[in-house]
């Protein structure tokens, strides 16, 4: 059974970096990913189409590289989280996590009875196929499953702090654009019922022992939220970087840059 090196470091108060992939599905991210340092690869399902058949490809290119594979799933719900996991994610990401019960069915999702309502199938691409106790086994994956849930609404926000308390909740998630649109302050980030936000995300975690975590999409982002305590942190939208990348080669080519 493989571990997750992500949740035992955030667990230790330590930090953890990778990237969360959106467009760029290749057989080779996974080791590219690697190659630039990430410790984990985050796959969105929310916003990109990106279905399980191609998942399972690219979590089982991860395994290979030994890097920690995670799945933002669409929603909540039972069928997006369990079939993630068992496909071999080693952790889910929920966006629009608005309460304290949401999140309790979301955990119970990724749990075996009597703790949560997983169902059981083993033998498959979540334990490697590979024989052996099933007691063993539920217990590892239990152990190994980061649960991530997204504040990103204004119910969610007012309720932060008892999703916090929820026990197997491991990290928040700040999404912030989302966040800012439900406070009516589209990408105002900047603004001070934002900054208010961001602080009591972080606050709540700290209160219960869990991982304030962010997507970086530049190098100011990226200094200014691990300056205000996020540990869980993912760099660059995949299209974007190759972009921005490109767009810097072909003006130099133009002579304009």
């Amino acid at each position: 059974m493989r571990t997750n090196p992500v949740k035992d470091s955030l667990a230790r108060g330590e930090c953890a970096f990778g990237t969360m992939v959106f467009e760029c599905f290749s057989p080779g991210i996974a080791q590219i990913s690697r190659n630039a340092g990430a410790q984990f690869i985050l796959f969105d399902m929310e916003h990109t189409g990106l279905g399980f058949e191609t998942l399972k490809l690219q979590l089982a290119l991860a395994a290979a590289q030994d890097l920690v594979a995670l799945v933002r799933v669409p929603r909540g719900e039972y069928h997006f989280i369990a079939r993630a996991l068992d496909l071999g994610a080693l952790g889910v990401m929920v966006p629009m996590v608005d309460s304290a019960a949401e999140a309790q069915d979301i955990v119970a999702c990724t749990r075996y009875p009597p703790q949560g309502r997983r169902g059981a199938a083993f033998g498959f691409a979540h334990d490697a196929y590979q024989e052996g106790d099933v007691r063993a086994k539920m217990a590892a994956i239990h152990a190994r499953t980061l649960v991530i849930a997204q504040i990103e609404t204004a119910r969610g926000l007012a309720d932060v702090e008892a999703i916090a308390a929820v026990e197997g909740v491991d990290a928040l998630w700040l999404g912030h654009f989302d966040l800012t649109n439900f406070l009516g302050i589209p990408g105002e980030f900047t603004h001070p019922d934002y900054l208010a936000a961001v602080r009591r995300i972080v606050a709540a975690c700290a209160r219960y022992g869990k991982t304030a975590a962010f997507l970086a999409t530049d190098e100011r982002s990226a200094r200014e939220y691990r300056a205000h305590g996020f540990r869980l942190m993912a760099y660059g939208i995949d299209q974007a970087l190759l972009q921005k990348a490109l767009k810097h080669g072909l003006d130099i080519l133009k002579g304009t840059s």
